[in-house]
């Protein structure tokens, strides 16, 4: 177990205790043809609690919205080689130099309602930038939280909770094989990240201090914005919108997975068809439900892009991959916004 004091991340603080200067990164083993077995052979973290204390370098990032993930905590780190940049897109994910490492833990507190208390860090999932393309690697983190080993095959490990609303939760946390972080990441055959993208991280400030820590090639004023799911100041519309092109269309757009399906999820999909409203099932299978359109505007209860979010049956659920739980805040928001519609 290990404290994480919660901050903003423009502000990370971190408990601070005597200890040796931070590690380098170590630049070869990013770029090199081997797999560390350790996570700590990097040199990303720092001190006893090395998930959460990054060395110097690495710098924490937030997006505006994340994937949901079985309500996990996360925590992500981006570490490019000094004397380069990422290249700004307005659209997609940015372009990060060769020996790029983005870098993102998971773990739980014991009880929500207690935002200060312990965090058990479960797993870190490591994307480096190669000279041959990105490389996904998942580490499982030991019981003390003193070093994370690399699981190439995934793990399973059983996790328990109490939700923010005092419920009780326990489920069977799966940690992703190397092959199945390709599910996710695949764009045109090619394997990507996914959050880093100019609307996600823009947040009124966060791109312009990338820019001042030389993470970043520039971050134009106009540069897009998608809300955050808490902002009840924002249109229903786009944070459903947000919340589908994070949660869904990294597979369902046209160079994802899931292109075959015509359903396309991502922000920039404009109304129609291809959005789901009124859309009949192409490949759904049984994940239909017997119901006629993905979207059917003005009844959620009608529309089988709900009904997936609602199910935990295997060939019935989506996201197909990374939980084990229902999103309830998630099937709120997009039952609303389908219920808005007309």
């Amino acid at each position: 177990m290990i404290r994480l004091a919660t901050a903003f991340v423009g502000a990370w603080t971190l408990l601070i205790s005597a200890s040796p200067p931070p590690p380098r990164v170590s630049l070869p083993l990013i770029l090199g043809e081997t797999l560390p077995e350790t996570l700590s052979d990097f040199g990303f973290f720092t001190g006893p609690a090395r998930a959460l204390r990054p060395s110097q370098g690495v710098v924490p990032y937030q997006l505006n919205v994340p994937l949901f993930s079985d309500y996990a905590e996360k925590f992500r780190f981006v570490w490019i080689p000094p004397g380069q940049k990422a290249h700004y897109t307005s659209d997609g994910v940015f372009t990060f130099p060769i020996g790029t490492a983005l870098i993102k833990s998971f773990g739980y507190r014991a009880d929500f309602r207690a935002p200060q208390s312990d965090v058990r860090l479960i797993e870190t999932r490591v994307l480096l930038r190669r000279a041959n393309g990105w490389i996904a690697l998942p580490y499982v983190w030991n019981a003390d939280g003193s070093e994370a080993y690399l699981k190439r095959a995934g793990k399973r490990i059983d996790v328990q909770w109490t939700q923010a609303d005092g419920t009780p939760r326990a489920i069977s946390y799966a940690v992703p094989n190397a092959n199945q972080c390709k599910g996710c990441h695949d764009l045109g055959g090619t394997l990507t990240p996914i959050g880093p993208k100019a609307r996600n991280l823009n947040d009124g400030e966060q791109l312009n201090r990338w820019v001042r820590q030389g993470l970043l090639d520039r971050a134009p004023p106009s540069a897009p914005t998608v809300p955050k799911l808490s902002d009840a100041h924002a249109p229903l519309g786009k944070r459903a919108r947000a919340y589908l092109d994070v949660n869904c269309a990294h597979c369902h757009n046209r160079l994802g997975p899931a292109n075959s399906s015509g359903l396309w999820l991502d922000w920039g999909q404009p109304d129609g068809v291809t959005l789901g409203m009124g859309k009949r099932p192409t490949a759904a299978g049984r994940g239909s439900g017997d119901m006629e359109f993905a979207i059917d505007p003005g009844h959620p209860e009608r529309s089988y892009l709900l009904y997936r979010m609602q199910s935990l049956d295997p060939g019935i659920a989506m996201p197909e991959l990374g939980r084990a739980t229902v999103h309830s805040e998630g099937v709120a928001l997009i039952t609303a916004w389908i219920k808005s519609l007309n």
